[in-house]
């Protein structure tokens, strides 16, 4: 592995387990076990090291759904189909506290630091994009607000489950809210199969 994930996944369960406050180069030195100032040799600035967390955080988050949307175009037909593979993406997420405690933090911090802004809006285009596309294949007559709307209410699903007053849903919950969403905003124009 390499030493920068290291220090990026050492951040990452900083931040889940001690929040913003706990995250300094020597805190991260000492949880990934590394000599002192190694941190700061990769990532000389607190917002580099943000900057290194959050594209670490990303790409670990894209990996872990991935799998549904891989071939989610090919059956966007299939309103079953495609509900049962975004509640298996949700279910992914809600499974994983740690990376999405972090997520949450550097949302929050983003919100202070415009050239972090930058980064988590282009990460969020990643996981936005292809909910637009698989929208637009379903016949969405607006994908982009849909494909918005989508999004923002899995992330209000996964909020309320993990530092919300909501429950943990099953994923059998997960598929029907998907697909009720999903019914709602596209009608009759995608199949039920």
């Amino acid at each position: 592995m390499k030493r920068s994930d290291v220090v990026a996944d050492a951040a990452i369960a900083l931040l889940a387990e001690r929040g913003m406050r706990g995250l300094t180069h020597r805190a991260v030195d000492e949880a990934a076990g590394l000599p002192p100032g190694s941190t700061s040799n990769l990532a000389r600035t607190r917002a580099a090291l943000l900057e290194l967390t959050l594209a670490r955080l990303t790409a670990l988050e894209w990996e872990a759904v991935a799998g549904a949307y891989e071939g989610a175009y090919e059956r966007t037909h299939d309103l079953a189909g495609l509900s049962a593979l975004l509640a298996g993406a949700l279910h992914l997420r809600l499974a994983d506290r740690v990376h999405t405690l972090a997520r949450y933090e550097l949302a929050l911090e983003a919100t202070r630091r415009p050239e972090l802004r930058a980064i988590y809006d282009r990460a969020g285009r990643r996981f936005r994009d292809p909910a637009v596309a698989i929208l637009a294949a379903l016949g969405s007559r607006d994908p982009v607000r849909h494909g918005r709307t989508l999004v923002a209410f899995a992330e209000g699903l996964v909020f309320d489950a993990v530092v919300g007053a909501g429950a943990m849903p099953t994923r059998e919950e997960l598929e029907r809210a998907v697909r009720e969403v999903l019914t709602g905003m596209l009608g009759g124009t995608a199949a039920e199969t």
